[in-house]
């Protein structure tokens, strides 16, 4: 029997050309990253112009890295078997982890090339990457992945039927957890908001967004069902994200982000 109720991933279907809800939510996201840096930096008296300029370069950065590192580290024994499935990004498949690594990267290289502070910019995109990935996580809805262990009927029941049916996969409804995922980064977009507000030295925002961030990470990942095991019952998101977090609780304390201010301007 046909579920009419599953979304069909296809958004718009022009002769052989296919556009995906997943690329329309991850352009979405990409948008209000940069609207929002860009606001940010005219706050702290940097360029918003440069922005623009930053994100050509961040942005493909990013999706090439969150992509190689989906296929290389985490599922390189499927694609070794499907080769050419490799550049099919429409289809899902972008690792966070990689994505920010490639864009960090990348941003540092091109500002330094720019004669620009690398640590003010990092603090300025931090709260913009976070609410990106909270809109970008509605693309694994679309695409019925990211998805976590079975649960009870009486639970899915508290949601819409849209939204229900989207998440009955293989035969048992599943826990959301790229809902959980997304209003955690929700939630913590608007706490490096307003710890951009009281002015920490450069860099701690963007500290900050590597604790929370992976802190919800490490937590939500355990009831995932499509995590790449590491060893011990840990997956490797989760060793990923708690390596991170000490990152970015070492960097906090480097920058004594809650107790020295910067100057205004």
């Amino acid at each position: 029997m046909v579920n009419f109720l599953v979304i069909d991933p296809v958004a718009v279907h022009l002769g052989p050309l296919e556009i995906r809800w997943y690329g329309i939510i991850v352009v979405s996201a990409i948008l209000a990253a940069v609207g929002l840096a860009s606001r940010l930096a005219a706050r702290r008296g940097l360029d918003p112009e440069f922005v623009p300029d930053l994100a050509l370069w961040a942005v493909p950065a990013g999706v090439i890295g969150a992509r190689l590192y989906e296929v290389f580290v985490l599922q390189w024994p499927y694609y070794r078997a499907h080769l050419w499935e490799i550049p099919m990004i429409w289809h899902g498949g972008l690792a966070i982890h990689g994505g920010v690594l490639g864009g960090v990267l990348v941003g540092l290289w091109y500002a330094r090339r720019r004669g620009q502070p690398f640590l003010p910019w990092a603090d300025v995109a931090a709260p913009g990457l976070l609410l990106a990935q909270a809109i970008g996580r509605w693309g694994n809805f679309f695409n019925q992945e990211a998805y976590g262990v079975a649960t009870t009927p009486e639970f899915m029941s508290r949601f819409p039927a849209w939204f229900r049916e989207q998440m009955f996969i293989d035969g048992a409804y599943r826990h959301p957890t790229f809902l959980y995922e997304s209003l955690w980064n929700l939630l913590g977009a608007g706490l490096l908001l307003l710890f951009f507000r009281r002015r920490p030295p450069a860099g701690s925002v963007f500290f900050a967004y590597l604790v929370v961030y992976n802190v919800g990470r490490f937590l939500i990942e355990g009831i995932r069902m499509d995590s790449t095991f590491f060893a011990g019952g840990l997956r490797v998101a989760q060793v990923v994200a708690a390596a991170l977090v000490l990152l970015g609780l070492a960097g906090l304390i480097w920058r004594r982000g809650w107790t020295r201010e910067q100057p205004e301007g």
